[in-house]
């Protein structure tokens, strides 16, 4: 858009100039651009498919609309919003903007008029569009206007009304009239300059519909009416409104005799003009008073003759704009409102603006009203419907980045709004697009705010309406047929839309051809907006701009060339000649104009070199897809040419293959084909080009067939020529082109012949003598005879069943049994295939083809060959494909069964049983494959439990399978404990029986019995005796010991003594302590752990004192955490003798060693047995007091006699200990009673504050409160500030009885956040009659202070709501784990009956605790700030 104004500033200069004929050209355009209008209706019905709102909602009708009376009488204040009887016309602001079904271009903000403001302008329109509007300077009215000023004082303009004159009203009481015509000229000069001293300025100006009768407001409240046929003066008016007032607008209605004034009091007449017995009068009736609220803009609804029978005429409808709202009133039959709607929340200075205009919506033509305040424009449509009622319909509106003062239609498709920077705005309806700007700064533009202010009679008007004027100009701006005049301080203007083509030229003065022809083409497809000029039929118009298409194109085409750089890189040449080439292409074929393309286009750019080949590869993309046929041979050639002198011999392929190459030189094409490998494209030109459908057949059997029948590998390229070969054989035989395509339908019966006779020929057409016989057939066998088979067999499918067909199938499988049977070249897997592809082939009910027999016993023979034991998998499968296509039926079963079984094919075997029932002789079959042994647990689960196998079917199975019970416990005893305990849970003893095996024994039973084995086994279930776990446990101490405890943990039935016997029996003390734990004999198991730790710390003590390394300490101090881990556990349960009697002979046995060492020499190991012992004593110290453990240490023989040095350390440790958890404890205490203090205060300064609703009207029923009269309605006020009637709540459910107490939720809060949570957002907080005076108490309040009873029923506080959400938003605060959540969590710990502070909101479960937290820490941080 940067350079768009200086566009704009060239067409003015241009319009500036432009001659007295073009200006009359212009408005000779007038008549036909006012019937424009009407055409475009037209147009509108036709095209109903096109961009119609189909999401419009109704405003529902009102069954009594009300009086002009009783809305006069309402009070209109400014603060308070005037609510409909219905609420679908709520305004906008009050209901979320998405719950209207319309979309509007800033759809997705719509809800925050703040967004909108910010909002970006849209995207460029210039490069879209073109300019749309064309201004120009009427020079002839401009230049008088300013001469009369000078010459007859007659002062600056004021005001401008336009019809077949153009009315100028001038500041000191003179209206100019000006013919329409090329001279512009003054036609009649009305009133004087006195009058005007005694008047003041004409404020206002309207003319009648047939430009006879001219009203003049003035802005001292006097209204003349003048004949513009003589220049008389009719009617001077002074009594119509009351004196001390401006005119702000005069409007003539449809009828002559009917007019609307409105003046700067805000109120509304209706002026009836009558002439008795040659006497003209006026009589006034006030329509609306000022008093009641302000009207500031008044519009009549105009309909042109064309319409002049439309129902709607019937009404004279008027609407006014007040400072609050809009109305729609009838004037006819009878005065009557239709409609109010309001504005909703919008910037007091705003202007009010109205507009009608009759659109066409859904085959009917109807007005439509658009009124705006602000920046949103609102289109209502309205209708009469077959009660004779008005009915109103709102239809999308527009959401603006921009406030207006100005909104004019220039048909019915399109608006233009001028915003408060004077910029206009070109809009197209339907779509809401954007389709132009004009800065229009230079009209110097007039404006009316002196009398909105009423200065002439000395100001006395409103503050809000003196606000409105400042930005008012609805004066200075007329519209008439299709224009819009725009009065300036020393300048008329006028602009209209331009004709397509003006639009076009316009885009090709400025050198824009690009988007010259994509404007052009939008006008061709019928997508272009705001057009002018175009008429007649689709057909007629599109042939009218492709016309001008085909020129620009021309003229691009000439441009191109002329601006090629001629000196430089090839690539700029290339980069230039790439942006613009292509468009020529492309716009030549959307008009589908190839004899253009390829005859003038071509040998206009063939003249440059880099020109040419950019059009030949700009093709490409249309070739391939097919869009674009016919290309003349020049061109073919010339692309051939191009690509291959390019090195792109892929590309070359794949256009040949897409083009008509029957007037190419076949033979040189066949020839760069073959030279260049392009195989798809040669058989194509074969194919089409000559019909020829051997050749190519017979030029790859040349380049396959040797190194085949000589047994070397294929490289890579042969094999795509062998894959394309067969590809193209059956594209042949199934009646397709290769490779894309199909063969002509009378071709397809001889292709397939000579195809078919070419494959069964005896010998090639140059064969050697000693080339073997059926040379094709043999070849692709050799190839990939399983897909060669593939395509006969869709052949076979294909064929019908007549004379001929049948013989082909037969001499093909005769010739295949030949070829492949009498060699041995051919590996089991191919003879297997041909065999399978003939028993599918015979299987087939129509069969009708016969094969020898003893055909099929040869193969069985080969296949089962146990002199050979290559291929063994191979040939099995080659056979298993066989039978199952159907071939079983060629073989005797019994001896089928001998060989698989000598050539050891269990899969065969199998097969051969499931088909007589044999279901116990399968797992044989499973058990001797190596491959597949590990499938026989499935099988037999399988078939036990899958339904359909009768009982002696299933009973065999289950017998066979506890007689290789040994076999599958030792192939995977895992699956074999799953099997026997889902389907033998009652024989596990014979099970356990069977295996004599010891470890297969243990395998099983820890299978079996052990949970993380991974095995789902339900236990309970299994029902297993305690003998066998017993068992199981025996064997895991011999086989692996130091598994046992972890095992003990995790197995259920066993029992204790028994299990001890056998852990002593293998001498395991450690599971010896473990059960006699369990058993209950604490004592014992300790004394077990004791003896182990003090035959380990004997070993120590013994030991050299040249060890260096010692394993056995590591084992002293395993044995010692796991003896701590003992008494640990068991502590809790004992008194204080029962634990003196662990601890105290574990500490002695830890000091013992060192008692032994002397003094004077150290043991090797006494620091580690010193931090040991101090580990003892810092376990003991928690479940035995200090003072004890001292005691029994000094009485000790050895430290009670003077060798305290030796326990100082310990001793000093303990002290330690005890200080740091003292002063741990005494910080702990003192930040949690801080914090305690703290959140209380700002609890209670949170419940004590007072509420400051939002607004002062009920959010349910938007009912002002204190409009409703029920005494027994409460008003309910939450601490978000929303405020409801009580008995609008429990129509909404919002209520909720705990423990007698009625308690609220916000309706609007707790559905918006669609979460019910009554109990914890119940937040109410003041409830009753809100006055100055008086506030009501919550009922909580009145049970805890008038009911005595209530207060001595518990013990403990019970939070209010307003409580409960001070205190859960003052939770929310914190991060992690808050302090107040510590001291909760401690006092509950401390004792379940305590009392619990805040047990109303933080009551945590113990298995949630917060010290469980793995990410639990101290934050010793100070408390955060409440927000207010």
């Amino acid at each position: 858009m940067e350079n768009e104004p200086d566009h704009e500033n060239v067409e003015q200069s241009l319009c500036a100039k432009m001659s007295e004929d073009e200006l009359n050209k212009s408005f000779n355009l007038e008549a036909s651009l006012s019937k424009f209008s009407y055409i475009d209706l037209d147009k509108e019905l036709e095209f109903k498919n096109d961009l119609i709102d189909d999401k419009e909602f109704d405003i529902p009708q009102v069954d009594t609309p009300p009086t002009l009376e009783s809305i006069l009488n309402e009070t209109d204040d400014e603060d308070e919003s005037f609510v409909l009887e219905d609420p679908t016309l709520l305004n906008i602001d009050t209901i979320d903007s998405h719950s209207y079904d319309t979309s509007s271009v800033a759809s997705s903000d719509s809800g925050d008029r703040t967004n909108l403001k910010r909002k970006k302008k849209l995207p460029d329109s210039f490069s879209l569009h073109g300019s749309v509007m064309r201004h120009s300077l009427l020079k002839g009215i401009s230049a008088q206007i300013v001469s009369a000023a000078d010459k007859v004082d007659a002062g600056l303009p004021t005001a401008i009304a336009v019809s077949s004159l153009i009315a100028v009203g001038t500041s000191h009481g003179l209206a100019l009239i000006f013919g329409k015509d090329q001279n512009q000229a003054l036609r009649l000069c009305l009133g004087s300059t006195s009058v005007g001293g005694q008047y003041g300025a004409i404020s206002a100006l309207s003319i009648n519909n047939d430009c006879s009768r001219l009203l003049c407001g003035f802005a001292k409240g006097q209204i003349t009416m003048w004949d513009l046929a003589s220049g008389k003066l009719l009617r001077s008016i002074t009594d119509a409104h009351p004196p001390g007032t401006a005119i702000l607008h005069i409007k003539f209605t449809d009828d002559p005799t009917l007019a609307i004034c409105n003046d700067s009091g805000g109120s509304v007449f209706e002026l009836t003009f009558k002439r008795v017995m040659g006497v003209r009068t006026c009589e006034s009736r006030c329509l609306f008073s000022g008093s009641k609220g302000e009207v500031c803009c008044i519009e009549p609804l105009h309909s042109k003759p064309e319409l002049k029978d439309h129902p709607i005429t019937q009404f004279s409808l008027l609407a006014m704009a007040s400072l609050t709202k809009i109305l729609v009133i009838g004037l006819k039959p009878s005065l009557k409102v239709w409609m109010t709607f309001p504005y909703g929340r919008m910037d007091p200075s705003s202007v009010p603006l109205l507009a009608w205009h009759f659109v066409a919506v859904q085959n009917y033509v109807n007005p439509m009203l658009a009124f705006c305040r602000g920046d949103v424009v609102h289109f209502l449509l309205v209708k009469r419907d077959e009660s004779g009622a008005i009915h109103v319909t709102k239809q999308k509106h527009l959401h603006l980045y921009y406030d207006l003062i100005n909104f004019t239609w220039i048909n019915s498709r399109t608006v233009v709004l001028l915003d408060s920077v004077e910029k206009l705005h070109v809009i197209d309806r339907q779509t809401q697009e954007e389709l132009e700007t004009v800065e229009i700064s230079e009209v110097q533009l007039v404006y009316n705010s002196s009398h909105f202010k009423s200065l002439a009679t000395g100001g006395n008007v409103s503050q809000a309406l003196a606000l409105v004027g400042e930005k008012a100009c609805y004066q200075s701006i007329s519209s008439y047929g299709g224009q819009i005049f725009y009065l300036g301080t020393k300048s008329v203007y006028v602009m209209m839309l331009r004709s397509w083509r003006e639009r076009v030229d316009h885009l090709l003065k400025q050198d824009c051809l690009t988007e010259a022809l994509a404007l052009a083409w939008s006008f061709h497809e019928g997508k272009a907006k705001a057009v002018v000029g175009l008429s007649g039929d689709a057909s007629k118009r599109k042939a009218i701009v492709a016309d001008r298409m085909v020129e620009i194109l021309f003229h691009y085409a000439d441009r191109a060339l002329k601006k090629c750089p001629d000196q430089g890189k090839i690539q700029v040449m290339e980069q230039h000649f790439q942006d613009t080439v292509p468009v020529i292409v492309d716009y030549c074929l959307l008009l589908q104009r190839k004899d253009l393309l390829f005859s003038q286009m071509y040998d206009k750019l063939s003249e440059n070199s880099v020109a040419k080949g950019v059009f030949l590869e700009c093709l490409e993309p249309y070739i391939l897809s097919d869009k674009l046929v016919g290309i003349t041979p020049q061109v073919m050639k010339d692309l051939i040419v191009h690509f291959q002198d390019k090195k792109l011999m892929e590309n070359v392929e794949a256009l040949i293959v897409h083009m008509d190459i029957t007037s190419l030189d076949i033979q040189q094409v066949v020839l760069m084909c073959w030279e260049n490998r392009l195989y798809d494209a040669m058989i194509y030109v074969y194919n089409r080009g000559m019909n020829e459908f051997i050749s190519p057949m017979e030029k790859l059997f040349r380049v396959i067939a040797p190194p085949l029948n000589a047994g070397r590998t294929l490289t890579d390229e042969q094999v795509v020529m062998g894959n394309k070969l067969l590809v193209y054989i059956s594209c042949c035989l199934a009646g397709r082109a290769y490779p894309l395509g199909d063969i002509p339908e009378d071709l397809v019966p001889l292709v397939k012949n000579q195809v078919f006779e070419f494959l069964i020929r005896l010998h090639s057409a140059e064969a050697s003598p000693e080339e073997e016989i059926y040379p094709y057939i043999r070849t692709l066998l050799h190839f990939d005879t399983r897909e060669f088979l593939n395509v006969l067999a869709l052949t076979f499918e294909d064929f019908k069943n007549d004379k001929q067909a049948v013989e082909y199938q037969q001499r093909i499988v005769d010739i295949l049994l030949k070829v492949m049977v009498e060699n041995s070249d051919f590996t089991p897997s191919q003879v297997g295939c041909l065999f399978t592809f003939l028993a599918r082939q015979l299987a087939k009910p129509d069969n009708t083809l016969f094969v020898n027999r003893t055909l099929f016993d040869q193969v069985l023979e080969f296949l089962c060959s146990p002199d050979d034991d290559s291929r063994h998998s191979e040939r099995q499968q080659v056979l298993l494909e066989l039978l199952q296509a159907g071939g079983i039926v060629q073989f005797e079963e019994s001896r089928l069964i001998r060989m698989a079984e000598k050539a050891e094919f269990y899969q065969i075997c199998e097969f051969m049983y499931e088909r007589e029932h044999q279901y116990d002789k399968i797992i044989d079959c499973y058990l001797r494959d190596p491959l597949r042994e590990e499938e026989v647990f499935n099988y037999i689960h399988n078939i036990l439990s899958i339904p359909g196998h009768s009982a002696e079917e299933k009973q065999s199975v289950w017998q066979k399978a506890m007689d290789h019970i040994e076999e599958l416990v030792s192939l995977k005893p895992c699956k074999a404990a799953e099997l026997v305990a889902t389907h033998f849970s009652g024989h596990i003893e014979t099970v356990i029986k069977k295996l004599q095996n010891q470890v297969l024994l243990f395998k099983f039973l820890r299978s079996l019995l052990d949970p993380r084995e991974g095995i789902h086994i339900n236990q309970e279930l299994l029902q297993i005796s305690p003998s066998i776990t017993e068992q199981f446990i025996e064997l895991l101490c011999q086989f692996n010991p130091t598994q046992v405890i972890e095992t003990l943990q995790v197995l259920e039935c066993y029992r204790l003594e028994e299990t001890i016997q056998i852990t002593q029996k293998y001498q395991l003390h450690e599971v010896t302590a473990y059960l006699l734990e369990k058993k209950g004999d604490i004592h014992g198991a300790f004394l077990i752990m004791l003896e182990r730790l003090q035959s380990k710390l004997r070993e120590i003590t013994h030991q050299g004192e040249n060890t260096k390394e010692d394993p056995s300490l590591k084992d002293v101090e395993d044995t010692m955490v796991e003896t701590i881990a003992l008494c640990q556990r068991n502590s809790h349960n004992l008194n204080q003798q029962q634990r003196e009697a662990l601890w105290f002979p574990l500490l002695e046995a830890m000091m013992a060693p060192q008692k032994l060492s002397s003094s004077a020499i150290p043991h090797l190991h006494s620091e580690a047995l010193k931090s040991l012992t101090m580990q003892v004593l810092n376990s003991m110290a928690a479940f035995i007091a200090l003072p004890s453990i001292l005691q029994r240490i000094l009485q000790d023989p050895v430290y009670g006699k003077g060798k305290l040095g030796e326990i100082q350390g310990l001793i000093l440790g303990m002290l330690d200990t005890f200080n740091y958890e003292q002063t741990l404890l005494e910080t702990t205490t003192s930040l949690l009673n801080q914090d305690l203090h703290w959140s209380l205060c700002n609890l209670r300064a949170s419940v004590t504050r007072g509420l400051n609703p939002k607004q002062d009207y009920c959010s349910i029923c938007l009912q002002q409160y204190k409009r409703r009269q029920e005494m027994a309605d409460e008003i309910i006020v939450f601490s978000c500030g929303h405020l409801y009637h009580s008995f609008c709540l429990q129509n909404k459910e919002c209520t909720m009885e705990i423990e007698g107490q009625t308690r609220w939720t916000c309706y609007k809060c707790s559905s918006s956040n669609k979460v019910g949570k009554l109990s914890e957002n119940s937040s109410e907080i003041k409830k009753g009659r809100i006055t100055p005076s008086q506030v009501k108490i919550s009922p909580s309040y009145h049970q805890s202070k008038g009911d005595p009873t209530a207060k001595k029923g518990t013990s403990e506080p019970i939070l209010d709501p307003q409580q409960i959400q001070a205190f859960d938003q003052l939770c929310r605060l914190y991060r992690g784990s808050s302090r107040l959540a510590l001291l909760t969590e401690l006092s509950q710990n401390r004792s379940s009956e305590s009392y619990r502070p805040f047990s109303g909101s933080q009551s945590v479960p113990a298995f949630n605790s917060i010290f469980q937290n793995e990410n639990f820490q101290l934050q010793l941080i100070p408390p955060p700030v409440t927000e207010d």
